[in-house]
């Protein structure tokens, strides 16, 4: 099979050196603007499997003729690309996934679903860690339950080796960052979707050899998520863990208007929020260690008794490949997606979220296989998920 690549970024890459250890992958592609990062692909990914082609992701006309024969299509540019190469996608026959965008920008892909099922393709946006692995680990465990009260999920990328003051890196992109920390979040509250402000309702979460973390809500792109339980579960909330202090530092920043899309002055087109975004990129870019922490606990009724079942993982940077953990932690699961679709492994056709299309317990068994350390545990009664074992 044949899988298309749109964008040879940082997760990009790590996507295709991903798909290339499937034996069943007879070639991947990659296509991006820059040089530079066509070569550093190829610096990373030495597979004869592996072919490259400098071109825009806005110029169809010379990207479809590359694309055509693909069984997927990966879309790991800007958010704002996806809708269009869906819509090429399904021109071409070939199932479309990506990493996520904002809300607004995943609906517009959505909105395919018409034109997806008549061509008998899959458009699924939201592929990665959260939103993607997180959703997909919340519906597989309420589907084991009777009766659901409650699904709470914590995830989030930290330093091994944090630098005051900020004691924060960025593993992805400052971009979405940004939009997680300033868009509304979404949630669920008695049985209700309700919205409440980004980096607000703090609290402290512990892992096992870590120090003591916080937690916070941010937007995510988890609405959908929200939506499709709306009714299902009386509580859903989603927390991104950072190392302590984060979120006051962020609320400063935020609060003095630094994430508005305001001109500085009339001499210039630069808003306040593209000089934040360049400046947390050259402060706070750049190679690291690191780990990602998920935990996602769900509470209700099995059987007549209460329980909890908790899926935790802690993945850190992998010393013999030099990447990431978040790097690893969001290639594995789009690539899963992705070699799912082009293997005919999911059913049916149209345009949804990764949680409401793959086949949960295949998708999870496959991403475990690929290596990332998720355990599952089930306990008697309703437990913590800041502590669950406290």
């Amino acid at each position: 099979m044949k899988i298309t690549i749109i964008g040879a970024g940082s997760i990009g890459s790590a996507i295709a050196h991903e798909l290339v250890q499937h034996e069943t992958v007879t070639q991947v592609q990659v296509c991006d603007a820059r040089a530079r990062a066509l070569r550093q692909l190829h610096e990373m990914v030495q597979d004869p499997r592996l072919r490259s082609f400098q071109v825009d992701a806005r110029d169809l006309n010379v990207l479809a003729p590359i694309a055509e024969g693909s069984a997927c299509i990966i879309g790991c540019a800007a958010p704002q690309a996806n809708p269009v190469l869906a819509e090429m996608s399904i021109e071409l026959g070939a199932h479309f996934c990506d990493l996520g965008g904002n809300d607004e920008i995943v609906r517009q892909e959505l909105a395919l679903d018409a034109a997806a099922r008549e061509k008998g393709v899959w458009v699924v946006p939201n592929c990665g860690l959260a939103p993607g692995l997180v959703n997909i680990l919340c519906l597989l465990g309420i589907g084991q339950f009777d009766e659901v009260e409650a699904a709470h999920l914590r995830v989030g990328d930290v330093p091994l080796e944090p630098e005051p003051p900020f004691n924060f890196r960025i593993s992805w992109s400052a971009h979405k960052v940004i939009d997680d920390y300033t868009n509304d979040v979404h949630l669920i509250e008695d049985g209700q979707v309700v919205r409440c402000a980004p980096l607000t309702r703090l609290e402290t979460i512990r892992f096992d050899t870590f120090d003591e973390m916080e937690a916070f809500c941010t937007a995510g792109s988890l609405s959908m998520l929200a939506e499709e339980l709306a009714g299902r579960v009386r509580t859903l909330d989603h927390k991104t863990i950072r190392r302590p202090g984060h979120a006051s530092q962020m609320a400063f920043v935020l609060g003095l208007g630094f994430a508005e899309e305001r001109l500085i002055d009339v001499r210039t087109h630069l808003t306040y929020r593209d000089v934040l975004i360049r400046r947390m990129t050259e402060r706070l870019g750049g190679e690291h260690r690191d780990a990602v922490l998920l935990r996602v606990v769900i509470h209700g009724l099995l059987e007549g008794k209460e329980a909890s079942l908790v899926y935790e993982m802690i993945d850190r940077y992998d010393e013999a490949t030099h990447m990431t953990a978040m790097k690893r932690c969001t290639s594995i699961p789009t690539a899963t997606v992705a070699h799912m679709l082009a293997a005919g492994e999911v059913p049916g056709s149209g345009a949804a979220p990764p949680e409401c299309v793959v086949p949960k317990a295949m998708f999870c068994s496959h991403v475990i296989e690929r290596g990332l350390p998720i355990t599952s545990t089930w306990h008697e009664g309703y437990v913590d998920v800041r502590d669950p074992l406290g």
